[in-house]
């Protein structure tokens, strides 16, 4: 009643008021009514250790843990009795296969794709500003390369269907457009995205309302309506020939690492990909997986929450395909969704990743404070947004330092949980380094749930064959089906008759 009669003051009466309460009901359920555990998509105490490390404050806890351990899903690491110290545990991988010419030494913990014209150009420079300063990679997003992803950090080139910077008139890719820019010494690695977890299939958005004169010319396409990106490629049609692009781009670029962005979804398509790599013995340089928990600036309600595989299944996936084709020492894994902590980083890579990337946990750390406005244009913080007013809350150098600072502790924090487990470097983490209580209320590892699929399984003799059994038989179903379907995509008949899939994502036993 009280907050009803105070919005009452801003119109002539309550039922005026009511549009205004709903415009600031995320700011009221957050200050006045979520617990630190029960926010979304992030929880308080999420936001807090972000903005704690982002400013150098303690982030630290005392009287114990808010967690209620004994409750279904929790999850932590498993200690050792022989830890190691964090200076003693590696936090670098090098990311380059074996045509690769100019592998990249990547930090654990890098930016997740954020385009600019999603972000304004205030957030870009300070995210490459961090990046420089702190030695880690920044993703440009699928809107292109810009003058503000030009401030001394390392670039990962993002290409997604619009091929914006690298397009011709007509949309098209441009092999000239894209070797004037990929052989710049800034750009590391080039990033082919086939879809994002939070719109998978879909292609990009851009809201007309924050597509600029500049943000436009920097595309390639015309003012006054919203940029949609087509949901696939024109330049490959099927698993063969993008095999083909990306031995191209590798060219094209010099000898960068090349590699590709999805959100898992069809395993047999999944699958395909491996067997065309199998099939050409061509192989990106890396796979990042994106889940479906994943965030955007602007999504489709029901892509955003009814589409995509979650990170734990779509990263389990490609790790274990790509071991049982003998192919996973080639090629990188990098995972994105929700990573904000050390423990999410560690958790990954016990997993499947070698690396990790974050796009929400940098947003807090510029000062995000989950308004849920992003597609709007009229993010409070300057951050998601193209009005120069409200970009002029952003203050650069303030925000490029703590985005760096955030990095550093928090990748600090990773080092110390992968020691305290008892390994030296994050390629000795496993699945079952990490516990989890189960519905029955026992303690279970991560390898039960997500076990891995024998060195070659999937590609040797009858007898290796054998060993796929309860949760592992289903990667043998998506192997064999993952052929026919490859056939299929080269032919041209994919997708033109029903599909029975429904048996691949079930197992011999039951979920503990």
């Amino acid at each position: 009643l009280l907050l009803l009669l105070l919005l009452g003051c801003w119109g002539s009466g309550v039922t005026a008021s009511l549009p205004q309460a709903e415009q600031i009901r995320p700011e009221i359920r957050q200050y006045f009514v979520e617990s630190d555990l029960s926010g979304v998509p992030f929880p308080r105490t999420d936001r807090s250790l972000v903005y704690q490390r982002a400013k150098g404050m303690e982030d630290s806890m005392s009287f114990g843990t808010r967690r209620d351990v004994y409750e279904k899903d929790y999850e932590f690491a498993n200690h050792s009795l022989h830890p190691y110290s964090a200076e003693e545990v590696k936090d670098r991988v090098l990311i380059g296969g074996p045509t690769c010419k100019q592998p990249y030494n990547a930090s654990i913990l890098n930016i997740s794709a954020m385009s600019y014209g999603s972000l304004s150009k205030n957030a870009v420079i300070a995210l490459n500003t961090a990046a420089a300063s702190g030695g880690f990679y920044h993703n440009t997003g699928e809107g292109g390369v810009t003058p503000y992803h030009q401030q001394g950090g390392d670039v990962v080139w993002n290409i997604g269907t619009g091929y914006f910077s690298c397009r011709t008139a007509d949309g098209a890719f441009d092999p000239d457009r894209f070797a004037a820019i990929a052989l710049k010494e800034w750009i590391r690695m080039i990033e082919i995205k086939l879809s994002q977890g939070a719109k998978p299939s879909h292609g990009g958005i851009l809201p007309a309302d924050k597509l600029t004169k500049e943000i436009a010319d920097i595309r390639g396409v015309p003012m006054g309506q919203d940029v949609n990106s087509p949901p696939r490629h024109s330049a490959f049609t099927n698993p063969i020939e993008m095999m083909e692009f990306i031995e191209r781009l590798r060219d094209l670029s010099g000898g960068k690492p090349v590699g590709f962005k999805l959100c898992v979804g069809r395993r047999n398509e999944l699958a395909a990909l491996v067997h065309a790599m199998v099939r050409t013995g061509i192989t990106p340089d890396f796979i990042t997986v994106d889940g479906g928990e994943g965030g955007t600036g602007a999504a489709p309600f029901e892509f955003s929450n009814s589409l995509g595989s979650p990170l734990k299944d779509g990263l389990t996936a490609v790790h274990n395909l790509l071991v049982g084709a003998g192919l996973r020492d080639r090629v990188r894994i990098i995972a994105s969704g929700k990573v904000t902590s050390g423990f999410d980083i560690v958790h990954n890579m016990a997993l499947g990743a070698d690396v990790c990337n974050s796009a929400r946990g940098m947003m807090f750390a510029l000062g995000c404070i989950q308004a849920l406005k992003c597609n709007t244009n009229k993010c409070p913080t300057g951050i998601a947004t193209q009005d120069p007013e409200l970009m002029k809350g952003l203050h650069v150098p303030t925000k490029a330092s703590r985005v760096e600072s955030f990095h550093r502790r928090t990748v600090h924090a990773a080092k110390e949980i992968i020691g305290a487990v008892g390994v030296s470097t994050p390629s000795l983490l496993r699945a079952h380094h990490i516990l989890y209580r189960g519905g029955d209320g026992r303690l279970h590892t991560m390898a039960e749930k997500y076990p891995e699929v024998p060195l070659k399984a999937l590609v040797d003799d009858i007898p290796d064959r054998e060993q796929l059994v309860g949760r592992l038989e289903r990667y043998g179903a998506w192997w064999e089906n993952g052929s026919q379907t490859l056939d299929a995509m080269v032919d041209g008949s994919y997708g033109k008759a029903p599909a029975e899939d429904a048996f691949y994502y079930s197992s011999e036993s039951n979920e503990p």
